[in-house]
């Protein structure tokens, strides 16, 4: 079904009144770009693997306001009217029209989402690709979920999962966001994992993606403050959320490390390497191995002395 795309281009100081014009003219639905404070908003639910390089390059300076409009509205209407509300307003802007397809604006996150291989043996591959390869596989459907691979941070947690799954492992997965790390490390031949996450919806797309791989019965996915949730032990404990966050978790790992346990911590900008490196000392983990990749990093610990 054909829609009209409409595209208001303002300056972010005017978002809120180009906003609001649309929406008192909108039949159909409304979409917002405004990357300004991205990073801002990543920090507020502890999730980088948002962060998406072609969404870092976005203009900060200008917000989109996408009106859309069903086949049976005349475009030319609604823009004449949005037209002389906007100058009525005072509201600097550029107008643009697009025809797309009803699905097209209900998925289209899904563009930033592609098959990729990490490490030696693993490929990530979103669940609308196909994607031929003699890797292990994962298939994923981020969902309104963050994690697909693509970030940095998620992609240095990946290939330390790949280097340290032999088999039989029992893994805990915190801020688990699309389950992607636990069902990483299940299909390298953990036995069990556990992912707990503050957030329902990414409880829900973890469980939805460990059914997609087929390891449903082998994850447990749970809502839950960082690690209140856990139980027991566990041999492979990654934690790829943010530095404050971290540091809030730190003095909890070492209790939930099985004898000969690796915790990786990652989301953590390299700007803030030195001082989450010292607070995960102070909390008598064993730093073993900072990994860098474009600004981020993921820092290798073991429990006090044991490595």
């Amino acid at each position: 079904m054909q829609w009209t795309d409409i595209r208001i281009t303002v300056p972010k100081a005017h978002a809120e009144t180009a906003e609001a014009i649309a929406t008192g003219i909108s039949g159909g639905g409304i979409y917002i770009e405004d990357y300004s404070d991205l990073e801002a908003q990543v920090q507020q639910i502890a999730h980088v693997d948002l962060i998406e390089q072609d969404l870092l390059d976005k203009d900060r300076t200008q917000v989109i306001v996408h009106l859309y409009l069903a086949p049976d509205e005349n475009p030319v209407e609604v823009l004449d009217l949005l037209q002389s509300r906007l100058t009525a307003s005072e509201v600097p802007y550029t107008l643009s029209t697009e025809g797309v397809e009803q699905e097209d604006w209900e998925t289209g996150w899904k563009a930033y989402y592609h098959a990729l291989t990490i490490g030696k043996r693993l490929a990530i591959v979103p669940s609308w690709e196909e994607f031929e390869t003699d890797r292990i596989t994962i298939k994923l459907d981020p969902g309104m979920a963050f994690g697909t691979g693509t970030h940095e941070t998620t992609a240095l947690c990946l290939a330390a999962l790949d280097e340290l799954v032999s088999g039989g492992e029992r893994m805990l997965d915190i801020g688990t966001g699309s389950g992607i790390l636990a069902i990483a490390a299940l299909k390298l031949g953990a036995a069990e994992a556990e992912g707990v996450d503050i957030d329902p919806m990414c409880v829900r797309t973890a469980g939805e993606n460990a059914a997609l791989n087929n390891v449903q019965d082998y994850l447990k996915v749970l809502i839950g403050d960082l690690s209140d949730k856990a139980s027991g032990t566990y041999n492979i404990i990654t934690a790829n959320i943010v530095a404050n966050a971290i540091l809030s978790l730190a003095p909890h790992v070492p209790a939930l490390m099985a004898p000969g346990a690796t915790f990786i911590a990652s989301g953590i900008i390299d700007t803030r390497r030195d001082e989450v490196v010292a607070g995960l000392t102070t909390a008598g983990l064993q730093v073993t191995e900072v990994r860098e990749q474009n600004g981020w990093v993921a820092i290798l610990c073991k429990n006090g002395g044991m490595v």
